[in-house]
């Protein structure tokens, strides 16, 4: 029989800012494997190194750095260790923004609103099973065969249509966007139609939090 998972020497990496949330989790992660090693950083640029230098086996990340967020660099973390496992550990709301961490390369997803168990549940998981999803992130998965529009409801938009809207949400009007991109205005104003109705939505505010939920990230 090999050695039970938990006596193994595993290799983590603890990415965060706050030192507090590293401490937190180290305490954990030597409550559930105590012959772990872990690392830590944090810095997002410094990630993708230790996972190349370190043999980083499992990487249990923030969503947002001061000099980034991590959405962009899982695909880097897998092409540098294919096997690697990663749990992101975020603040953001898991019903929104889980679809999109999946999708980029996170094997688990858990708030860090959750109670102590639930994250002690979710490091067991990534240790043991490799993943980690709640059964809103199930649920979610599920809905995501069927509509995959889920995922980023801007995706409906063509690129002039993503381009107004983010201008929508930096704060221009339809003169000013129509100043900028050399075209009419009542061009602009119905393209905005068109953004509405695709997705749905009747106000600016209702835009500027669709971008910044979906596209700002």
């Amino acid at each position: 029989m090999g050695i039970p998972i938990e006596n193994k020497e595993i290799v983590f990496l603890l990415a965060d800012d706050h030192s507090i949330v590293r401490q937190g989790m180290e305490i954990l992660i030597d409550e559930i494997v105590p012959n772990s090693k872990v690392y830590h950083t944090s810095s997002l640029l410094q990630i993708v190194e230790l996972v190349k230098s370190k043999e980083i086996e499992i990487a249990i990340i923030d969503a947002h750095f001061p000099d980034g967020n991590s959405l962009h660099i899982l695909p880097e973390m897998k092409n540098a260790n294919p096997h690697i496992k990663i749990l992101v550990f975020t603040g953001l709301e898991e019903d929104l923004h889980v679809l999109k961490f999946i999708k980029a390369g996170a094997n688990g997803y858990v708030s860090k609103l959750s109670e102590e168990e639930q994250i002690r549940q979710a490091i067991s998981d990534i240790v043991h099973k490799g993943e980690y999803f709640s059964a809103v992130s199930r649920n979610l998965m599920v809905q995501f065969v069927h509509n995959p529009e889920l995922i980023n409801p801007l995706s409906r938009l063509t690129n002039r249509e993503l381009q107004i809207a983010e201008m929508y949400a930096d704060g221009l009007g339809n003169l000013e966007i129509a100043n900028q991109l050399d075209i009419k205005q009542n061009t602009v104003s119905t393209i905005k139609k068109n953004i509405f109705d695709k997705l749905k939505i009747e106000n600016l505010v209702e835009l500027i939090d669709l971008v910044k939920t979906h596209h700002k990230i």
